[in-house]
């Protein structure tokens, strides 16, 4: 029996959402880049998702589009939008539109999911190389975490040993989560986008037991005693 060509099969990616507060093509270019700069390794040429709810029906999409390509990222979806006049504008423009799922009926043949994990845990050290996502749950991790891991969450992460690799939590969004470190010598630090790489870090909380969070959207860190 001959394989098909193609296959298509279900799967999960984590993209990292632009959320555009102007609709000024040469604004969201020079904002970009200058993000882009600050992290080249982990944003040049990187997928994601603009999220256009503070933006208006009459943004001109293509350029919008081609400003946040200028700037060395890759659209791969747009969310956010809250009317049809607006939703139709994306779409003519080609740019797909991204919508969360919403739960349907269960029928009666169908027994309900199980409820999502709380928190998920790691009590074994997190590699180089390995990548640790925490969907919908607070992530710990009871040990150390190696220079080029990446630990991601949707909402906290604690980690009780020596932190070196990347922390993004609140990768969803939740401007609440934190980041938890007994020794925190992170590469680059994230909540709900906002990111710290590891010269950002104040150097009297190196290796030392802190916690980051967002106050008034800025990143801020304070001593864990």
């Amino acid at each position: 029996m001959s394989q098909s060509p193609v296959e298509l099969k279900g799967s999960s990616f984590t993209l990292s959402v632009v959320h555009l507060n102007h609709s000024e093509p040469n604004i969201i270019r020079e904002a970009l880049t200058e993000k882009v700069k600050q992290a080249p390794a982990f944003l040049q040429n990187a997928p994601v998702v603009l999220n256009v709810a503070a933006l208006t029906p009459d943004a001109d999409w293509l350029q919008v589009q081609r400003a946040v390509m200028d700037a060395g990222l890759r659209v791969v979806g747009v969310s956010g939008f809250h009317s049809d006049e607006q939703k139709r504008s994306i779409q003519s423009a080609g740019l797909p539109l991204l919508t969360e799922g919403k739960a349907g009926k269960v029928t009666k043949a169908a027994p309900p999911p199980p409820p999502p994990p709380k928190t998920r845990i790691i009590s074994t050290p997190v590699r180089t190389g390995q990548q640790i996502y925490a969907r919908g749950c607070d992530l710990v991790v009871i040990s150390s975490v190696s220079s080029g891991a990446e630990l991601i969450a949707d909402g906290n992460i604690h980690v009780y040993g020596m932190m070196r690799g990347r922390a993004l939590a609140g990768a969803s969004g939740d401007v609440t989560s934190q980041v938890f470190c007994t020794q925190l010598a992170a590469e680059l630090v994230s909540v709900a986008g906002e990111y710290w790489l590891s010269d950002r870090i104040p150097s009297t909380f190196y290796e030392r037991g802190a916690r980051l969070f967002l106050q008034d959207n800025i990143l801020t860190i304070e001593s864990l005693n």
